[in-house]
């Protein structure tokens, strides 16, 4: 049985801050009472202002003292859940990030204040292998302290901590007065409970970054936009509520810890294998995983892994890979086509590893699936209207033969992760360039420097430069968003 637990901290009135928050408390309250009644968590430390234990009360000798005593030592284990979630104000200083304790003042961040670096290594302390940090701290709201955001996220990202933050770099999180929430946390909530059904982070995000724009929008607030890190990709598939996941989840779930076991990653393996288990106990894929990986790591030459038939089913959302070295092209991605169009090169050249040419074949092909062979480029609305099972079948194949680092709806979880909608924004359009190795020290690299292999970042390719929607950037909006319509 997994262990389910959270700290949870919510502040309105600040001591040397006069800028307090009107539903901050009320927030760390909900969110304290969904985790108790309706996810099961065993154990849930809610610091609060007026709470009666005293050493609940949001200070910073309080939460520094959990963090310090409870995170010594490891307590938990993989298949294990920790939560921490904060809503109040945060500040930066010199490139950091801090969380401001309700004892907290700006005249001395560092040493008044919570570094998120510190939290971070903490929870990475307790020995579960899913820590989520949740935090709706970014409120300065154009005032003398600047808001809370990058360093986080940067942070999360190397230390493999799943972070979900309020809103972008650069935006505020804003409260609600007709809600008496803040709009995040009032998404948050829907998304985990019974309105989203949101069981796995993917599904999460999704909800957040659609629905946390039309709340400010209905209550006339400006645009604010949820920023999540899950890295690496398997984080997003990972199983929030077990009783909202689904088959395809399952199915996800289960091709990521095979992918792993293939690729000799037998920790990883390991840790998705029992997630596996946790949402689904008893399942005998997963039992026999387990067994087959202790073996292997006490006799590393003793198994060789091949996939069984089930795990081998191959499914749109999450096929399976193609082993490393290639004896013969088995065609299991279905190569549909609204348009007739021919996709057998396509599935040759990236089942050999060729690519660069793969890559200009699925130009050639979106365009004559387009109709916009003889423009050689295509519109907003040539890409509105892409039809959808081709857009599958691109995806698919860049998927399988790239054991998972390539394709659209990789690019498009990296491009959503970072706060990308379908409205064009430079400034998230470069971070994905960064991201997915297209930009290098800020500037954007001609298409004979791009790599052209399995070295390359995820989400590297396809690069779609012919098309206009990914290298140059302008429709890269609209084709992610293209993909979300399709399902793909």
């Amino acid at each position: 049985m997994a262990k389910n637990w959270a700290v949870v901290i919510g502040i309105n009135e600040y001591e040397h801050l006069q800028r307090p928050l009107k539903y901050a408390k009320r927030d760390a309250e909900l969110m304290r009472d969904f985790l108790c009644n309706e996810a099961g968590f065993e154990k849930v430390y809610h610091f609060s202002e007026d709470s009666s234990d005293k050493q609940l009360l949001p200070t910073r000798s309080n939460v520094m003292r959990l963090l310090h005593l409870m995170f010594e030592r490891p307590f938990m284990s993989a298949g294990d859940n920790f939560w921490f979630f904060f809503s109040g104000h945060g500040v930066r200083q010199n490139g950091w990030d801090y969380l401001m304790p309700s004892d907290g003042f700006p005249e001395d961040i560092a040493n008044s204040n919570i570094s998120v670096n510190y939290i971070i290594q903490r929870l990475r302390r307790c020995g579960a292998d899913n820590i989520i940090l949740i935090l709706d701290a970014c409120r300065d709201e154009g005032k003398s302290v600047e808001g809370i955001g990058r360093q986080t996220a940067e942070q999360a990202r190397q230390m493999g901590v799943i972070s979900i933050a309020s809103c972008s770099p650069n935006q505020i999180s804003y409260e609600i007065e007709d809600l008496q929430q803040g709009s995040f946390t009032r998404a948050l909530l829907e998304g985990l409970g019974t309105q989203g059904k949101c069981a796995t982070v993917e599904r999460l995000n999704q909800y957040l970054i659609h629905r946390v724009p039309e709340l400010n929008r209905q209550c006339g607030k400006p645009k604010q936009t949820p920023l999540t890190i899950a890295e690496p990709i398997e984080k997003s598939h990972l199983i929030l509520l077990p009783k909202y996941a689904t088959l395809a989840d399952m199915l996800t779930l289960k091709y990521d810890a095979s992918q792993a076991e293939i690729n000799k990653n037998l920790d990883l393996a390991e840790q998705l294998w029992i997630r596996v288990l946790v949402a689904f106990p008893g399942d005998m894929d997963a039992i026999k995983a387990i067994k087959r990986i202790a073996v292997s790591q006490t006799h590393p030459t003793a198994i060789s892994y091949q996939p069984s038939s089930e795990n081998g089913a191959k499914t749109e959302k999450s096929p399976q890979p193609a082993p490393h070295s290639f004896t013969a092209i088995e065609p299991d991605v279905p190569l549909k086509s609204e348009r007739g169009v021919d996709y057998t090169k396509l599935r040759d050249l990236l089942a050999t590893g060729k690519w660069q040419k793969a890559d200009e074949e699925t130009t050639n092909k979106m365009l004559e699936a387009a109709g916009r062979t003889e423009e050689r480029w295509l519109s907003i609305e040539d890409i509105d209207r892409f039809p959808c099972e081709d857009l599958r079948t691109i995806d698919q194949l860049w998927v399988k033969y790239s054991n998972g680092r390539f394709g659209f709806s990789v690019q498009k979880r990296i491009y959503e992760s970072l706060g990308g909608s379908r409205e064009y924004d430079r400034e998230i359009w470069e971070a994905f360039g960064d991201r997915v190795g297209w930009r290098v020290n800020n500037d954007r690299l001609y298409y004979k420097d791009l790599k052209f292999n399995t070295k390359a970042q995820i989400g590297h390719l396809p690069v779609g430069g012919g098309c206009g929607w990914g290298w140059g950037g302008w429709g890269v909006g609209a084709l992610f968003s293209r993909v979300e319509t399709c399902r793909v």
